[in-house]
């Protein structure tokens, strides 16, 4: 426990934090795992360890670091890999990214809208050599560099186009979007590989016809034949996560464990977990048959 922001509260208060991951489809979602996030103030409070049973191996770890471990976990258990949805916490981090990428997964992330990136046509360039000095300088990307907001904007609003993802409680849920090939470069990125072509990437980005700039973005690395409804659909699909996760911390008592020992946290989140899989799985059931014409 420490002092940090807590999403239940709406401020900084004395708190727990869960990382989680859950599979999800637009008909319903399960938490598969959890990790407790360590503050860093713990690795080297003995005193505080011990009283809480902290096993000596668990130290503090950066959230996206946590769940890359989660996923390696869960492909130990033979869990078929997906799409990874997360929120801008972990898309704007380049190391959960490629950490992704590292693994072959695919991504839709959501991202802020000063994300550095390119757009897909630059290249790196080659700067003159000096005469009489060594190897040539290696080719590289030459600024200014923009963002992600600038890069849609620089579209138009005639690029936009309207999706429809689902049916919501007051009809047609529905937006318009542009989507286009950018190269993410931010300082990271065009280190780590000096002189390459930085990567190609997917930019969704929602423009509302009310707005005068773009309200959302993400990153993604589908292949290039994704169409732009199956991209909307994907960076959508995460209302089913935060819709349940009210069930979870409202109806089932995600938030309102107070112990303070390592082992009470993760029987208090297997057991909710378990009781929200029964639950789902019964609403799954108890749906009346449907009827297909072809």
């Amino acid at each position: 426990m420490a002092r940090q922001y807590c999403g239940a509260l709406g401020k900084i208060g004395n708190c727990q934090l869960g990382v989680s991951i859950s599979a999800a489809t637009p008909q319903a979602s399960c938490p598969l795992n959890w990790r407790l996030f360590m503050p860093e103030e713990w690795d080297d409070d003995e005193q505080r360890r011990k009283a809480c049973r902290v096993p000596e191996e668990v130290t503090h770890r950066p959230k996206w670091q946590l769940a890359l471990e989660m996923i390696d976990e869960l492909t130990a258990w033979g869990v078929q890999p997906r799409p990874v949805l997360a929120d801008a916490a972990y898309g704007d981090v380049t190391n959960f990214r490629t950490g992704l990428e590292d693994r072959g997964l695919q991504y839709v992330l959501d991202v802020k809208a000063a994300t550095s990136a390119l757009p897909a046509s630059a290249t790196p360039e080659q700067p003159a050599r000096s005469p009489g000095r060594g190897r040539p300088p290696l080719a590289r990307y030459r600024g200014p560099f923009g963002n992600l907001a600038a890069l849609a904007l620089a579209e138009g609003p005639g690029a936009r186009v309207e999706v429809t993802w689902r049916e919501g409680t007051r009809g047609a849920m529905s937006s318009k979007f542009v989507a286009l090939a950018v190269r993410p470069a931010n300082v990271k990125l065009r280190n780590a590989q000096p002189g390459a072509e930085l990567p190609i990437r997917w930019l969704l980005a929602e423009w509302p016809d009310d707005k005068a700039t773009p309200t959302n973005f993400w990153l993604a690395n589908l292949p290039a034949d994704t169409t732009l409804e199956q991209l909307v659909c994907l960076a959508k699909l995460r209302w089913r996560i935060e819709q349940d996760y009210r069930e979870l911390k409202d109806a089932l008592g995600l938030d309102h464990f107070e112990g303070r020992s390592w082992n009470s946290w993760q029987h208090h989140v297997t057991l909710v977990s378990v009781a929200h899989g029964f639950l789902t799985t019964e609403r799954l059931r108890s749906r009346p048959p449907l009827w297909a014409v072809a």
